[in-house]
């Protein structure tokens, strides 16, 4: 834990995001709007000040070992910040959700009632080694009212604390306030775990990486938390899948970007189809490649396939591996999916259509597919800009966040000398 001053150094700052949010929270749209294009512009017009410190986090992680799925989710290039800088002015030109009524009614007594959204008031986060989200969190917490306190671990604290930095200068240069959003990384695990017991400075707090980090979160925070899920995502191949959909659906959730949550960790076959599907869609796999983890009706199709444990079936891999089983039908393939999903995402492919319809309603996930990569399951892909993270819990919000989840709503009343008899 922090001393004494670092305690006091910390509760310092999070009291002036504190008061930065009383700001954000009355801020015109147009005022969000461009602080927004001041951090765009400073992202695009810093790619030599970003990148090398950026640089220096990788090649820390190497020396220390991080695995190939969590460097590739720590880089940061000239093309991943021309697109975070594209996702910031999306964001920018997004409808603002701040003051919509969302309900109300006129009471037989004339009292007039509103429902209208209001911002939570400071945003923690918590999350390793993605730089890409103190982007993200930053843009998507100004554009709804709040303001954003953010952990982002020791393996991309260079390249945070530059990023920081700019979307500081960039809302100072708008008339917005800069303590909008901090950075708690110089306090080390102390700065997480402060954040954890912050009530009164933190209104909601979302961790978003590994199961452990997720779990620690919601197991020792005193805050509300917005739980973002691991990734053991499915795809079942269904008996009347056709042959062209499972080897493209198939390779693109597992191939395009596998260090992603929304990427493919289990692939399951109809057996009715495997003879039919598995090779083709296997050679697909292992050509850009792909290891194949097997059960045992697999490994007869598949000889070269590892033998598949356990562990294979619960695995988040990040990496170009995919745990496949053959099963018997829809029945065996929700229950397996039942047994080991983490309520992300699961797609079916399929022609049959009471079987689309029986996996939609059945899967209980945040994102339920037919015949669709689960690739798509992304805050941008979905027409937000961004996303927060992607919620796996049932309360408040599920699947990609954006701007409506970072809000909450309050009731208005409107009424003329109303007393209550």
């Amino acid at each position: 834990m922090p001393n004494t001053l670092e305690r006091t150094s910390l509760d310092e700052r999070l009291s002036a995001a504190k008061r930065a949010s009383a700001v954000l929270a009355t801020a015109t749209a147009d005022q969000k709007n461009r602080g927004l294009r001041a951090i765009a512009d400073a992202v695009r017009g810093n790619i030599e000040r970003i990148t090398p410190a950026n640089r220096l986090d990788l090649d820390i992680g190497a020396s220390n070992g991080l695995s190939t799925g969590l460097l590739d989710r720590l880089t940061l290039d000239e093309r991943r910040l021309g697109a975070l800088a594209d996702a910031v002015l999306e964001i920018a030109a997004l409808v603002d959700p701040v003051g919509e009524v969302i309900g109300g009614k006129t009471l037989p007594n004339g009292l007039k009632l509103s429902q209208v959204r209001v911002p939570f008031g400071v945003v923690g986060a918590i999350y390793e080694a993605r730089p890409n989200v103190t982007i993200d969190i930053a843009a998507l917490a100004l554009k709804s009212g709040n303001a954003a306190v953010l952990r982002g671990g020791s393996a991309a604290e260079n390249t945070n604390r530059v990023l920081v930095e700019l979307i500081s200068d960039a809302l100072e240069s708008v008339g917005l306030p800069g303590d909008a959003v901090q950075t708690v990384d110089d306090f080390g695990r102390a700065g997480a775990a402060h954040l954890m017991r912050a009530r009164g400075f933190i209104d909601v707090l979302i961790p978003r990486g590994s199961a452990d980090l997720i779990n620690t979160v919601v197991a020792e925070s005193t805050v509300p938390v917005i739980e973002t899920g691991a990734g053991v995502v499915h795809v079942f191949l269904d008996e009347s899948a056709s042959e062209e959909w499972a080897v493209d659906i198939v390779h693109n959730a597992k191939v395009q970007r596998p260090s992603v949550c929304n990427a493919i960790e289990t692939l399951l076959v109809h057996r009715d189809a495997a003879d039919r599907l598995l090779p083709p869609v296997v050679r697909a796999l292992t050509a850009s490649g792909v290891t194949i983890h097997g059960d045992d009706r697999v490994r007869r199709l598949v000889p070269d396939a590892v033998p598949a444990t356990e562990d294979d079936w619960r695995a988040e891999y990040y990496t170009l591996d995919l745990a496949v089983a053959i099963v018997d039908d829809l029945d065996a393939a929700l229950a397996h999916i039942a047994e080991y999903s983490t309520h992300h995402t699961e797609s079916i492919v399929t022609n049959d259509h009471a079987n689309a319809e029986r996996f939609l309603a059945e899967v209980d996930s945040a994102v339920v597919m037919v015949n669709a990569s689960t690739r798509f399951t992304d805050g941008g892909e979905f027409g937000f800009g961004a996303e927060v993270g992607i919620s796996t819990q049932k309360l408040h919000a599920r699947g990609p966040m954006g701007l409506p989840e970072l809000t909450s709503t309050k009731w208005l009343v409107r009424g003329s000398g109303h007393v209550r008899a």
